[in-house]
């Protein structure tokens, strides 16, 4: 009796993967470029820590939203407030699962070692857009926060015809860094947490308070997720410690609990 037993314990044994094994998860994030630093320093800490895996695809709000309309599989989903308002009345997202995580800034970039130019009032703000040789900012019809708001600013200030011809459209803040960085914009304009990694710029500030677009970036569960429990851990740590510390260090300011 015990050696029948123990041979349906071995074979058990050889046919069954171990608990740790079915444990794994390979935890896939959908992110917006301007938490995209910290949520992948999180994640890769996180990922060093245990079995799993993570994964994560970095796009606009815009772009993060047509990702899951088309059906792509993700488990967490980190972008824009507006953008996961829409996600919450379409029932893309699980309910209850949303966290708010960091507020991001606007900011204009320069090349390093290149002068400032004066952002202390609106006024000034736009002679510098007026004076610029060329500007960059995200293409509106990438579907970025950042970059629509701009399209729409310059309107607002009434220099939207005098830029037209400087433009320099780029479809992530991240390459609107690099293009300041390579000399294909004077100046460029995106959340400082995507100007501020690439060594070949330096932020010169962030817009006037009158006409900043402070931005909040939440966190919540894909509602076609496999590894919700996994998910809804993740997110809480972004909001540990840990994640405030990350979002800091890339220039974002935590607001997570």
């Amino acid at each position: 009796m015990h050696r029948a037993l123990a041979v349906v314990l071995w074979w058990l044994s050889m046919v069954l993967p171990p608990a740790a094994a079915q444990a794994q998860v390979e935890l896939k994030a959908l992110v917006g470029g301007a938490v995209s630093e910290p949520v992948a320093e999180v994640g890769e800490a996180w990922a060093r820590g245990s079995k799993n895996t993570f994964v994560y695809v970095r796009d606009t709000t815009g772009g993060l939203q047509k990702r899951l309309a088309s059906g792509e599989p993700a488990d967490v989903i980190v972008l824009a407030a507006p953008g996961m308002d829409a996600l919450q009345k379409e029932n893309r997202i699980v309910a209850g699962s949303r966290i708010d995580l960091a507020r991001a800034l606007i900011g204009v970039a320069v090349k390093a070692g290149a002068p400032a130019p004066d952002l202390s009032t609106v006024d000034a703000f736009k002679a510098a857009l007026l004076k610029a040789r060329s500007l960059s900012y995200v293409s509106p019809s990438a579907g970025g926060t950042s970059g629509t708001y701009i399209d729409g600013l310059l309107r607002t200030l009434g220099i939207a015809d005098a830029m037209k011809s400087k433009i320099v459209y780029r479809t992530q803040g991240s390459e609107v860094a690099d293009a300041v960085a390579a000399g294909e914009a004077e100046l460029g304009i995106s959340f400082t947490s995507e100007l501020q990694p690439n060594k070949g710029v330096r932020v010169a500030g962030t817009l006037p308070k009158e006409i900043q677009l402070p931005t909040i970036y939440v966190g919540a569960v894909v509602a076609t997720s496999r590894n919700a429990d996994a998910a809804r851990a993740f997110l809480q740590r972004m909001t540990s410690a840990e994640g405030r510390a990350a979002f800091a260090k890339a220039g974002l300011e935590p607001v997570g609990r």
